[in-house]
């Protein structure tokens, strides 16, 4: 055998054995930087005015301590509300048309709140962060003598896995998700296919696991189009939920589209018929 034929077994071997490092380089600098993949908070100099005078600024206070900021529309004479968990990215104002959308559409008062590291909330984001924020928001509206048996928690994207956690161990009237996941990792195996990211990620948000402990009403819409978390992933999740239950396909949405107003109405529809 020529020293060409002995030396490329040699060549194959060194090369994968580069692949291999580079492969578990690669996991390794995602699992270091898994929060800054997750999360994407912006600041308070990133901030848009209120859509209306009657927001107040509200401070909280989470389990751990940690200050978080929220924002309180209420409508006179309500004793319900709307709990409003928002996504993965920006910071409460930037969801002030939205607000006002379920404020008119249900006739509720609405609190919104930052997680850790977000607009002018303390802390660092994490999910105990954002299930504590969770917490410190609901205990805050029941002080103001609101029935948790009218208060509609709503989780958007990463919300929806606050929401699914927090409804898992409140009383509440229903729970409405919106372009949400079955897991975090789930999503995260999805645009990652070639790295075993359900063995690696510490941020789990596992709804589907959560959701068949929840006994209230559940109202799901998902886009056909969402190029972030699978459509199919929502139709799972709308499998998991206990009745009575609705699920909205939204035909074409992609994962940032606006709430198209067909949602409005139709959530309307359903916690009117689901009491």
């Amino acid at each position: 055998m020529n020293e060409r034929h002995r030396s490329w077994p040699r060549r194959l071997l060194r090369f994968l054995a580069l692949a291999a490092c580079v492969y578990l380089g690669v996991i390794l600098v995602l699992a270091i930087f898994e929060n800054w993949l997750v999360y994407f908070p912006t600041s308070a100099q990133d901030w848009i005015p209120p859509p209306s005078a009657e927001i107040k600024d509200i401070e909280l206070t989470s389990a751990d301590g940690t200050r978080i900021h929220a924002w309180w529309w209420p409508v006179a004479g309500s004793n319900g509300a709307i709990l409003y968990c928002h996504g993965n990215a920006g910071n409460l104002s930037s969801r002030g048309p939205t607000l006002k959308k379920f404020r008119d559409a249900l006739g509720e008062s609405v609190l919104i709140f930052d997680y850790p590291g977000y607009g002018k909330s303390g802390g660092k984001p994490s999910e105990k962060g954002c299930y504590q924020a969770a917490d410190a928001a609901y205990d805050w509206l029941l002080k103001q003598n609101i029935d948790p048996e009218k208060v509609v928690i709503y989780g958007g994207s990463l919300g929806g896995g606050v929401a699914v956690d927090l409804a898992s161990r409140k009383k509440h009237r229903a729970l409405v998700l919106t372009k949400s996941f079955t897991s975090l990792p789930d999503v995260g195996q999805h645009l990652h296919p070639w790295l075993p990211v359900r063995w690696l990620m510490r941020n789990r948000f596992d709804n589907l696991g959560k959701i068949g402990g929840i006994t209230s009403p559940v109202f799901i819409a998902h886009g056909t189009a969402d190029s972030l978390v699978p459509f199919e992933q929502g139709q799972r999740l709308f499998a998991a939920a206990n009745e009575p239950k609705q699920f909205m396909q939204v035909n074409g949405g992609d994962h940032n589209d606006p709430l198209p107003a067909e949602f409005f109405q139709n959530l309307q529809a359903f916690l009117r018929n689901s009491r």
